[in-house]
């Protein structure tokens, strides 16, 4: 048992792969390797509240980027806007079942479990409830973290802007700024996360 416990309080540095125990640190210091001065890892200021502050903000723009219009375009006389659940709606009666789930899953279903896992594991640090199936959230977050592709469909909607605007008049909806606010949070959660501690306490748990 204090064999295992050792090991787990070693860390590699990805520079030079020195094996160095893990220092205690308080919010705002930074783990230096002694060997070649690479950085081991940090402690966020505040990262709790950071997070679940930006999560609640990403949770709250989902829903307008998802069901209010993104953008409308007119033309002699007629006046069409289209938001992301007519995207996947659209796919769906063109029988393009497979885009429609992907638009669906990257845009919709995979931030917003993102956001909710990040979430759920911020209030429940914060409140002391740390328990050992909150690894299985964490894993989630990690899994989900690569697979967030909203800022792929926002770039087709730019470049879908870009060659509309010379045919026709078009009008930017709350959709589209929501659908910006919620790729920003779901950018920043990343970055406001102290993921190296919260892996912490999670060991801390198991130990238990």
């Amino acid at each position: 048992m204090k064999r295992h416990s050792v090991i787990n309080n070693m860390h590699a540095c990805r520079q030079c792969d020195t094996l160095l125990p893990m220092p205690l640190l308080s919010e705002g210091q930074k783990a230096l390797c002694g060997c070649c001065g690479a950085e081991l890892f940090s402690r966020k200021r505040n990262a709790i509240n950071r997070t679940i502050a930006v999560a609640i903000a990403g949770l709250l723009f989902l829903l307008p980027a998802i069901f209010l219009p993104i953008i409308g375009i007119g033309a002699a006389g007629i006046y069409n806007d289209a938001s992301l659940v007519d995207c996947i709606t659209l796919l769906i009666e063109r029988r393009n079942y497979i885009i429609a789930f992907a638009v669906f899953m990257f845009t919709i279903a995979i931030p917003a479990v993102r956001l909710i896992t990040a979430l759920y594991i911020s209030l429940c640090i914060k409140f002391y409830r740390v328990k050992p199936s909150l690894l299985v959230f964490f894993r989630s977050y990690h899994l989900f973290d690569t697979w967030t592709m909203i800022h792929v469909f926002f770039m087709g909607v730019i470049v879908s802007m870009y060659k509309l605007s010379a045919m026709a008049d078009m009008q930017i909806d709350g959709g589209l700024y929501s659908l910006i606010l919620l790729l920003f949070c779901s950018t920043l959660v990343s970055v406001t996360m102290d993921q190296h501690s919260v892996w912490q306490k999670l060991e801390r748990s198991l130990e238990q």
